[in-house]
Order: C-alpha cells, then sequence, then structure tokens
C-alpha cells in the first residue's frame, strides 16, 4: 500500500484533478513540515536525501559544499551551490480517490519566486479558514497538466488548486478517528539515509545494500551527479520515492 501522494499524471493523459483533504495536527501546529533534502542522481536514478544537519548531525553534502566556498574561488563557489539542501514541505493528506489506503505523505518543493504549491495553498487557510478542520474544514482540487521544460522533458505541473465546500472530514465516526489518531510519521515513508551512506554519495560512489553484512558498501565509483539547476522543475513527476530512494535503512 502506497503512503505517499503523488501529482504524476497516468501514462497517455495530459490532464488531470486530484481531490485531498489535509489533515489536521494533533497539537494544533502548522500541517506544513519543512524538511531539507539534497538531489542527488545515485546509480543513474535522482533521488531526495533528507539533510541530516537539521537534527545537528553530521552533513557530508554539506561539508563538501562548505569546502568548495572556501577556496575563495569563483568557479567553487558557483558548484559549491549545487551541494546545498533545498527546502521541500511535507504534509499529511486524504487521498479521496483512495480513502481506503489511510493518510498519506505528498512532498513538494518551495519555490523561491512565490509560485509553487505551498504559495497556492496558503492563500486559501488565509481567506476561507482552517481548511484541516474535522467538521467544517474543506477538501481541495488539484488541477494537474503536462508541460514540458526547456530541455524538452515533460513533468507535471499543478497549474491551480482550489478549495472546494467545507464538509466533514469523514461522515463515519470509526474512520474519522482512525485518521486523526494515525501515528504515522514522514520520515515512516521517506526514509532517512544513514551518515556513510551519505559519505559516499559525497565521494562519487554508488552506496549498495550488503545483506550479508549488513550495511551500505561502496560500488566503487559511480554515476552519482550533485542536481545543477538553480530552479529543477519541480516535477512531481520526480516525487514518487523509487526503490533506491526510499530503502527503509
Amino acid at each position: 500500500m502506497k503512503k505517499y501522494f503523488t501529482t504524476v499524471i497516468p501514462k497517455g493523459s495530459s490532464s488531470q484533478e486530484k481531490r485531498i483533504r489535509i489533515l489536521p495536527t494533533s497539537d494544533g501546529s502548522s500541517p506544513f513540515v519543512e524538511v531539507y533534502f539534497h538531489e542527488v542522481q545515485v546509480d543513474g536514478k535522482w533521488v531526495k536525501l533528507y539533510d541530516p544537519r537539521q537534527e545537528g548531525k553530521r552533513s557530508p553534502l554539506n561539508e563538501v559544499k562548505e569546502s568548495l566556498e572556501a577556496t575563495g574561488l569563483d568557479s567553487d563557489k558557483e558548484l559549491s551551490k549545487t551541494y546545498r539542501a533545498r527546502k521541500f514541505y511535507i504534509v499529511k493528506v486524504i487521498d479521496r480517490e483512495n480513502e481506503q489506503d489511510g493518510p498519506k505523505f505528498w512532498r513538494f518543493k518551495h519555490n523561491s519566486k512565490g509560485e509553487g504549491i505551498f504559495d497556492k495553498i496558503f492563500p486559501i487557510f488565509k481567506n476561507r479558514g482552517d481548511i484541516t478542520d474535522i467538521t467544517k474544514g474543506r477538501d481541495i482540487t488539484l488541477s494537474l497538466s503536462l508541460t514540458k521544460s526547456a530541455t524538452g522533458r515533460e513533468y507535471t505541473q499543478v497549474s491551480s488548486i482550489l478549495p472546494e465546500d467545507p464538509s466533514p472530514l469523514s461522515t463515519d465516526a470509526e474512520q474519522l478517528n482512525a485518521w486523526v489518531t494515525d501515528t504515522l510519521v514522514w520520515s515512516d515513508v521517506y526514509s532517512k539515509k544513514p551518515e556513510e551512506y551519505l559519505e559516499m554519495v559525497a565521494n562519487g560512489e554508488t552506496p549498495k545494500w550488503d545483506s550479508t553484512l549488513n550495511k551500505w558498501i561502496s560500488s566503487v565509483h559511480s554515476e552519482s551527479t550533485i542536481s545543477d539547476d538553480e530552479e529543477i522543475d519541480d516535477p512531481q513527476i520526480d516525487e514518487e520515492p523509487s526503490d533506491v530512494d526510499d530503502l527503509p535503512f
């Protein structure tokens, strides 16, 4: 069962609508959790690696960034930008088309130009009130369309987000309770890789899980590549966790 929500449009379609309900937090805090990830290519696949610096832990990829900045060379300063962690938002939702799956997590990138998904949702809270309220909140409908980047790559764009009429989260008391008391957290879905994994990626190596040794080992040299795009088209087409991105180790 998939516990993540994605805006990927099915093959053969050029547009789609999806309806979700953002779940309230147990303590009344913001439903939007800010989390930083590095975007890298490991073994030919784009993945998002959690930046452990947020927890005060060592961050090998950030160390590379800082080492490059310290040289004083303009070329290294420019290169260092590709090693920085980027801000994402993670929110817990109910996918109305797949309610049987229960709560899911939706991860999307911050847009520095104020044109991202968060920037489309926040005004709804401001103008319509707390849309996460379990009795009088609102579902939101995402209008998705397929577009192309400057390089010709197709990706999904969330063109608009509109609020529905006020409605209860669920009319089934048992289901309602199960949803609001669900203990799943985002890190159960988007795994945090250990320091040794991040170290290998920072060194340009491919981490491989060795089930015999029960640890990550280096597959010598790799195709590990750091994203060098200041504003990567946030193709939610790459948001679906891959086998590499979502191993629970």
